[in-house]
């Protein structure tokens, strides 16, 4: 339920207390895990996930690796967002290597595949290039 409910607090005027009291204690805890404070400023959420990645149970971690698999994979099904830049996916793959780094050790299976999308390429206005650049470690977050 909660992988389900994980964007609702974000996307939707829907409050933690209504997913408490519908869905109960422990998916109202895993949704907050994995919600953004939207009162921070974007660098500062972004920073925030990757600093506190391996901090977060064991549920919100898969509920988060579930998540990064469905955005990452949707580049290469669906293609990036129109306005996107070639510098922008990067970015993106960067910043999501660096949070899911902190997931490390929750499901293999999961991690393999996300890794292996770390390593693949698209393809923008004719250009083929990595989605991870060489500087992912220090690469800006937005």
């Amino acid at each position: 339920q909660a992988a389900l409910l994980h964007d609702t607090v974000e996307d939707t005027d829907t409050t933690l207390d209504e997913i408490e009291k519908h869905f109960g204690k422990r998916v109202r805890g895993i949704v907050d895990e994995v919600s953004d404070d939207k009162s921070l400023s974007k660098v500062a959420r972004k920073q925030y996930q990757i600093d506190h990645a391996a901090s977060k149970s064991r549920e919100a971690k898969l509920v988060a690796l579930g998540d990064k698999l469905d955005n990452l994979s949707g580049f290469f099904s669906d293609g990036p967002p129109k306005k996107w830049s070639r510098e922008r996916v990067q970015r993106y793959f960067a910043w999501s290597k660096r949070v899911v780094a902190g997931y490390k050790g929750t499901n293999k299976s999961l991690e393999d595949v996300i890794d292996a999308l770390f390593e693949r390429t698209l393809t923008m206005g004719g250009v083929e290039f990595a989605v991870l650049p060489d500087d992912w470690e220090t690469a800006p977050l937005v």
